[in-house]
Parts: structure tokens; sequence; C-alpha cells
């Protein structure tokens, strides 16, 4: 199937298909852009939308649609991270990127997910752990552009200037300063292997409610991060220091008592835990861990956020 045809122009229309093979990489950057599935899922309907507004001589006359595509795609994506700083002063608590749901469990490999998973619409690497986005959350939304399209995507200074509405210099002092903030913020990960075994060790000391486990587990300045976003009962501010964490951790397994059950499921990339609740999906946790200790715990609780989620 192609798009429709005018008289008078020999060029041939963009297929559909060829033009459909972009969402993908449309996801894969709105995702990064925005730390939302969901915005990003929006973004690509909203790309699309204005590709197929345009006449078929419009489109034809495009010489590379990917890059039209990826061009639009980033300008409404930076247009949207400024009035999400806006709409964050009226979030209650913190705001946590939404986690990316995969669909197989770490400890068996068996399938979690029912239907189409969102995650196979977004290709895991570095650029999409919790720890990444939450730095990449941090940056003005100039710098997060330049860097995701200059550093994850690969783009030339000389484009990614033309979507930020900058220089070619600017952008390259932009991505820089992206860069610094990165390294000042993460620390190497260790083999996804040997987290696997820490998380695990984690669940068993919170099942037990074992607050030194749990204490040894954590890195002494570690910190715990919850968002509930006003729609479900959590910590609203971090909680700071390993023994604060492994006590507050503790109260919660008292009183959740024997209604949770947990998942060892994959969460962007890297192990990690989701809990449900009389047999309903509540938490997923996202965690750092450096030199074999967690050092950041970051637990979503906002359902809105949990709706790609379905963990049978």
């Amino acid at each position: 199937m192609t798009t429709r045809t005018e008289p008078g122009d020999g060029r041939s229309d963009p297929g559909l298909s060829a033009i459909m093979s972009e969402r993908r990489r449309l996801t894969n950057l709105g995702y990064r852009l925005l730390g939302s599935l969901a915005d990003a899922e929006d973004v690509v309907q909203e790309t699309y939308a204005r590709w197929y507004a345009m006449s078929a001589r419009e489109q034809r006359a495009i010489e590379s649609p990917g890059a039209w595509l990826m061009t639009v795609a980033s300008r409404i994506c930076l247009n949207l991270l400024g009035s999400a700083r806006a709409r964050r002063e009226t979030y209650v608590g913190d705001w946590i990127p939404e986690p990316l749901p995969e669909p197989t469990e770490w400890i068996t490999g068996r399938s979690g997910a029912g239907g189409t998973d969102p995650a196979d619409r977004v290709t895991l690497d570095e650029s999409v752990t919790m720890a990444f986005l939450v730095v990449l959350d941090a940056m003005t939304p100039a710098e997060r552009v330049a860097f995701v399209l200059h550093d994850v995507f690969r783009y030339p200074f000389g484009e990614v200037a033309e979507i930020v509405g900058r220089t070619p210099a600017a952008c390259r002092q932009l991505a820089s300063s992206a860069r610094r903030r990165i390294r000042s913020a993460q620390s190497p990960a260790g083999p996804s292997a040997g987290q696997a075994g820490i998380v695990r060790q984690f669940r068993t000391a919170w099942e037990a409610r074992d607050i030194d486990a749990l204490i040894r587990l954590l890195d002494p300045d570690a910190v715990a991060t919850a968002d509930g976003g006003g729609l479900a009962v959590t910590h609203l501010h971090p909680i700071v220091g390993s023994e604060q964490i492994a006590r507050a951790y503790a109260e919660i397994a008292r009183v959740s008592g024997g209604h949770t059950t947990f998942l060892e499921c994959t969460v962007n990339g890297l192990p990690g835990l989701v809990t449900r609740q009389d047999g309903s999906l509540s938490t997923v946790f996202a965690f750092e861990i450096v030199d074999d200790r967690i050092r950041h715990i970051w637990a979503v609780r906002n359902p809105e956020k949990l709706r790609p989620w379905r963990i049978s």
C-alpha cells in the first residue's frame, strides 16, 4: 500500500511500510526524551498525523522521510519538555520516569506479559536504565535533546542545531554539559547476573523483615525514592541512608503482611522487582547497584505509570 498519488509528478510515493517502519525509532527517541512510554506513543501519533496531513506532492518532495519524522518528533518532544517542567511543580511527591516493562522474569525466563509488550518497541541499552533516565530528567530540555540526538542517535551537531534552534557550537556545548552531568551522577554498574543476585537477596531480607541484612545490602548513603503521584500511598520524600531505608521497608513489609507477593522482573533492562497486593500489581522497583551495594531504589506506584505492565 502506498500514499495517494497526484498527476504530474513522476517521483514515487514513500511506501506506507517504509514510513511505518520508523515507528520503533521514533518511540525510542520519545521515551528517552520524555521518560514516559505513554507520552512517547502520543508523540509518535502526532508525528504521523503531521506527515499524513501533507499532500502526496509535499510528501514526495521530502528527500528523507525518516529524517523528517525524527526532526518533527524531536521538536514535539522539545516543546513537551518545556511544559512538563511546569506540570511537575504541581505533581504530588517525586516524579520518576515511567518504568519500561519487559516480557520475561529474570529468575525463570518465563513470559510475564500478556499481548504485545511495549518493550518490543524500545531498544534496551544503558540509555534506558532508570539511573540514566533520572539524570536525563534533571537536564534542561535543550541539553537533553542535544545529548540524546547526538550521543545516542549519532546525529551530527549541524542537524541537531536545526532541531534545537541553536548554533552547532552551542549544541556541542549542551551535549558536553550533559555528559558531565552523567559522569558525575553515575558509576559503572556490575554484571547483570551479579545485580540479580543482590536484588534477590534484598527481596529475601525484605520479606523476612531482616533489618541487619537489608543494611548490609544497601550503600550507607543509599536513597529510596517513591512515585505515587498522589494516586497511591507512598513516602512523599526520598529516604536517605541504609538504616533509615531498611527500617522503612521493614515497616512496609509488616503493614502489608501476607497480602504482597513478589516477582523478579527485568525493569528498564536491569533486574528489578514487581509487587502485587491482593492480586493486583501495585509497585515496580528499579535499582542502581554499585560495588555490590544498592545505591538507589526507585519505587513507582502511580497506577497511571503502571498501565503497560500486565503480569499474569
